[in-house]
């Protein structure tokens, strides 16, 4: 079954684990959208960019299940609002972003999260 996911903190550089995340979600099947610092496409997923709080509730972006995250936690703040107001279904924190702050929102918005890396996720079929 697809999850509409989203991808934040999405690198065009083929060595970072948001690209290697990407190209193994469309493998598998699942609708992706990323947002990262730089325009361009990655497994034929273009890569959207805000440079502003603002911009970020323009994207048109509906019916996410999960957003996976690969931004450590103080470059996560400006993506609070914006996250919770997806209500996604889950957020997953893959290593190094795990975040206490945003973890107490998410419960208080009765968003799941886990701390997880969403390659292990999909190569054990747990995603």
């Amino acid at each position: 079954m697809s999850k509409k996911t989203l991808v934040i903190g999405a690198s065009l550089k083929p060595i970072r684990y948001s690209n290697m995340a990407i190209n193994k979600l469309v493998n598998y099947k699942h609708v992706v959208v990323a947002i990262g610092l730089r325009k361009g496409n990655v497994a034929n997923t273009p890569i959207l960019t805000a440079s502003s709080d603002a911009e970020l509730f323009t994207l048109d972006i509906k019916g996410i299940d999960t957003v996976t995250l690969y931004l450590n936690a103080t470059r996560q703040v400006e993506f609070y609002d914006f996250i919770i107001s997806l209500k996604p279904k889950r957020v997953i924190f893959n290593p190094g972003t795990e975040n206490n702050t945003f973890y107490r929102l998410l419960n208080d918005n009765n968003i799941a999260y886990e701390e997880s890396c969403t390659l292990v996720l999909l190569n054990t079929n747990q995603y």
